[in-house]
């Protein structure tokens, strides 16, 4: 399979890595809000997809580049050079959109946020160690490891008052489990999509490719849900509401082309501090359940602390 080695700094790819966090949030609000207003989050996900696979349509007609990334992946294909699994990114995305529908908006941002970053960054560890992404094998670190406890730990302080509190919401405890695994599935996404995008040799096809798997699955669900509780009569007449598919475009091309750099466990690091701190201020000021408690704060820092910790380079002995 094609590759090519790096050429952003590894501090470029993690900004970079941490905005496209930041509008991760930004979209899970929106998502959110508009699965609120329609009462159905399989219609607000197939929306969401389906709105940003209509812009990557205008997008690579106009791309000569990505025009020839789709010879290229049939190309790596054919030769069995790149695993036809490499196809499946869109459907972690799917799940991730759906998720913001379902549950963002029973347990709030910022708490879905949380459980996301604990699935990342196990994700992240995980698929590192395996050598599934474009970088190959990376061994874990002391530092990442450590990191990665300290992200669980987070999710336990942000769901501590339920647990400490009879009389608190013992479902949302439960609802955190789901975007944690939700948050392991981005980082396959993650893992995935670099790969195709190493073949195609353009973000813009192996995006492309990500919303056209997400859409088909997400269409096909909002179908059955619409066939059992009918077409949702009350939708938004604010333009807002209807932009996160584009943004979803910004945060997986951004993903794509950076992990490769980064590595998965460190862009799931960086991408982390930025849905934390984006989460957290949405929900403070536009909540979508609950509002920002002192829990939830206590476990943003925690997990700020551990991509700060996971991303200490680690000097290398010379013999």
């Amino acid at each position: 399979m094609t590759s090519a080695k790096p050429s952003l700094p590894v501090w470029i790819a993690l900004l970079g890595s941490g905005i496209a966090g930041a509008l991760t949030a930004v979209q899970s609000r929106i998502n959110g809000g508009l699965s609120q207003h329609l009462g159905n989050g399989y219609v607000t996900a197939a929306v969401s997809f389906g709105s940003g696979l209509v812009i990557l349509c205008l997008v690579v007609v106009l791309s000569r580049r990505a025009r020839r990334g789709f010879a290229l992946v049939k190309k790596e294909l054919a030769s069995r050079h790149l695993p036809f699994w490499a196809l499946s990114g869109g459907t972690f995305g799917a799940f991730f959109v759906l998720a913001q529908g379902l549950v963002a908006t029973v347990i709030g941002l910022a708490l879905f946020t949380v459980g996301v970053v604990a699935g990342q960054v196990l994700g992240g560890l995980v698929i590192d160690r395996t050598g599934l992404g474009p970088s190959g094998r990376v061994d874990p670190t002391l530092t990442r490891v450590i990191g990665m406890v300290l992200a669980m730990i987070a999710v336990v302080f942000s769901v501590i008052a339920d647990i400490v509190n009879p009389a608190g919401e013992t479902a949302q405890i439960w609802l955190i489990v789901f975007p944690v695994l939700v948050g392991f599935g981005v980082s396959l996404q993650a893992a995935v999509n670099g790969l195709l995008r190493s073949a195609a040799q353009s973000a813009l096809t192996a995006t492309f490719v990500s919303f056209l798997v997400g859409t088909v699955i997400l269409v096909i669900v909002a179908a059955i849900s619409v066939a059992v509780q009918g077409w949702p009569t009350a939708w938004p007449s604010q333009p807002l509401y209807y932009t996160g598919g584009a943004l979803g475009i910004v945060f997986i091309a951004l993903a794509a082309i950076l992990v490769r750099t980064a590595g998965v466990l460190l862009l799931s690091m960086s991408n982390v501090a930025g849905q934390l701190l984006a989460s957290v201020a949405l929900e403070a000021g536009l909540p979508l359940a609950g509002g920002v408690s002192a829990g939830l704060l206590a476990g943003t820092a925690v997990a700020l602390v551990a991509v700060v910790i996971a991303a200490i380079p680690v000097r290398k002995k010379i013999d």
